[in-house]
Parts: C-alpha cells; structure tokens; sequence
C-alpha cells in the first residue's frame, strides 16, 4: 500500500512511533503546515521547506532543510548527509532525549531565517569535473548520456562527485549503478531531500 498522507505515514509506523508522534506533536505546536513529500512528513512555512521527520533503523529524528545556518548553541545538529551544504539532522533514540524547548527555539531560528531568505544554495560556476568512470558510463549508453545532459548542472555536478569522491573501486562501481538508475529516471542525487 502506498503512503501518501502525513496521517498514513504515522499510522503504519513499526519502530520509533511514540518518538515520532511526540515530535510530531511539537512540530504541529509551531505554526507550521504539515505536508508529505517525498515520503515523510515535512514542515512548511508559506510553502518553503523548514523541517521534516525520519526515522532510520538505529535513530528517528528532523531534518532541518537549512540546518547549516543554524546557530545549533546546543551542538545536536549533525550533517545529514555526504555532499548536502545545508541540510542538518537532529536524533533521538528515545522519547526522553526530545527536549520540546529546544526543538521549538531551533525551529523559530529556521523559520525566522526563511523569512529573512537566508539560505544556502549551490555554487552555480562551480565547474563540472566528470570523473572518467561516469564518462565511461555516459559514452556507452547515448540515451542515459541525453537524460544526464538534461540534468541541471547541479545535479550533473552531485553525481560526478558523488563517483570521484568514493574512495575504493567497490564503491566506486555501487554508486555508478545508483548514479545510472537515478539518471534514467531524471531524478538528481540529493531531490529526495529537497
């Protein structure tokens, strides 16, 4: 079955669900709207991205779309993932490890950056380095080749790093076979989380 309501997210939740639920709870105390993208419950403030929930096999936690920015006096926040700039992640791994408080001053931070438009976008004369992997890849299949040249910059730019910065051959060939289902689809590296 196909979830696609925040409501639905919740109700079929195995692991983490009380710890879900109650930073449900204080998100919704926020002001802020509650939508579903990209199968998570995520946070809106006059329709920008501001926080959404995970949950993980060993933690659950909010993904703060522009985390960096964060003043993070309390030092939670952890980079949410290899090659985002602005996307942070609090965790927990119990009910007793969310502090409400802090929670709702770190959204107001947030919210009160979006307003002000303060954010981290991508360096866009950053230049295109394909490493010779993916080149080899893209000179082998002229279609994925017209589908990755459709990409926009950034994205063509996520995956070539995403290839030249793993370090041994085995992953090196892992993310190729990602990078390749990815680019067929015209879906970038890093579009779930945005």
């Amino acid at each position: 079955m196909a979830i696609n309501t925040p409501d639905e997210f919740f109700a079929h939740l195995s692991q983490w669900k009380d710890e879900l639920l109650t930073l449900r709870k204080i998100l919704l105390k926020t002001g802020l709207e509650e939508t579903f993208k990209w199968g998570k419950p995520t946070y809106t403030s006059n329709g920008k991205n501001i926080v959404g929930i995970s949950d993980f096999k060993s933690y659950c936690g909010l993904w703060f779309f522009q985390g960096a920015l964060l003043a993070d006096n309390a030092k939670v926040l952890i980079n949410a993932q290899e090659g985002t700039k602005a996307m942070r992640s609090m965790r927990f791994a119990s009910v007793k490890e969310i502090d409400e408080k802090l929670i709702k001053d770190y959204v107001a931070e947030a919210v009160a950056n979006e307003a002000k438009g303060i954010k981290i976008t991508a360096d866009k004369n950053k230049p295109l380095i394909i490493p010779k992997e993916l080149q080899d890849l893209l000179d082998t299949n002229p279609a994925l080749k017209e589908k990755f040249e459709k990409l926009s910059k950034t994205n063509q730019r996520d995956f070539a790093e995403h290839i030249a910065t793993a370090k041994q051959e085995k992953t090196k060939q892992a993310r190729l076979e990602k990078v390749a289902t990815l680019i067929a689809q015209g879906i970038g590296l890093h579009d779930k989380y945005k």
